[in-house]
Order: structure tokens, then C-alpha cells, then sequence
């Protein structure tokens, strides 16, 4: 079992590491700037983010099993989307999301 004094040390470890490795690129990127193709590329990161998780979502997986569709978020998403091309607000985006979800679990 380990000692009081390792699991302070890991926490503490874990922490800084953590804070770092958020804190530290600000603190860099503060004093240079990137060439603009770089700001560019970066720029599609959330995006691609967002697309993974949602593309995660629409399918449930079994050992053994092709992945099966989700419907329920399949349908939900289809009004979500809709409000992005629309709106490209995230607020927006995300609360259409969550309503039409809902709405959804209420009827089915």
C-alpha cells in the first residue's frame, strides 16, 4: 500500500504537470508569433474536435458487432445542425442540441 507521502508527491506531480502543460503554450506564444499558416491550421481544431465527438455519438459499438446507429441523436442532430449553418452561434447551437434531445427522450 502505498505511503501517505507518495500519494501527496503524485497529486502534487500530477497537478503541476497538468498546470504546465496548459499554462506554458499561452506563456510562449506569448512572446512569438506564428506564421500564419500555423494560426490557419489550428483554427480547424475545434471543429475537428467537435465533428469526432459528435460522429462518436451516432454510433454504439459491441465486441463482435458492426456499430449500430443511434438514432435517438441521429434525429437529434438534425435540428442541431440545421441551427448551425443558420445561426453559427454555439450558444445557440448547443441549446438546440440539448432541447432536441430532450424532446426526443420525452417521446420516444
Amino acid at each position: 500500500m502505498p505511503s501517505f507521502n507518495f500519494i501527496i508527491l503524485t497529486i502534487v506531480g500530477c497537478s503541476l504537470a497538468t498546470w504546465l502543460s496548459r499554462a506554458l503554450p499561452f506563456v510562449l506564444l506569448k512572446k512569438f508569433d506564428l506564421p500564419k499558416g500555423v494560426v490557419e491550421y489550428l483554427g480547424f481544431v475545434p471543429i475537428v474536435i467537435m465533428s469526432a465527438l459528435w460522429f462518436n455519438s451516432l454510433f454504439t459499438q459491441q465486441l463482435g458487432h458492426f456499430p449500430q446507429v443511434n438514432w435517438e441523436n441521429l434525429l437529434a442532430s438534425v435540428p442541431t445542425i440545421i441551427s448551425a449553418v443558420v445561426t453559427k452561434s454555439l450558444l445557440f447551437i448547443v441549446a438546440v442540441g440539448i432541447i432536441s434531445l430532450a424532446v426526443l427522450r420525452l417521446w420516444l
